[in-house]
């Protein structure tokens, strides 16, 4: 018998905001992505395995870091 399972990571992206890159300095678009991690089976999702986590994304370098919930609440 085949047992075909693993693990699946989503990326979402919430919303958009203009602002100031930690990184880089310049002022781009600042992407908040939402991913969920979820458990598969035969290539179905079904049960989360970990906690949604957000990220904030730079568009000019790309640099993601960890959102805090005043961005969470504002996007």
């Amino acid at each position: 018998m085949l047992l075909i399972f693993g693990l699946r990571s989503k990326d979402t992206i919430i919303g958009s905001r203009l602002g100031r890159c930690e990184v880089c300095g310049a002022t781009a678009a600042q992407t908040l992505v939402r991913r969920t991690t979820r458990f598969s089976l035969f290539f179905i999702p079904l049960f989360p395995v970990r906690a949604a986590r957000h990220f904030v994304t730079c568009t000019n370098c790309g640099r993601a870091r960890g959102a805090a919930r005043e961005e969470l609440v504002a996007a």
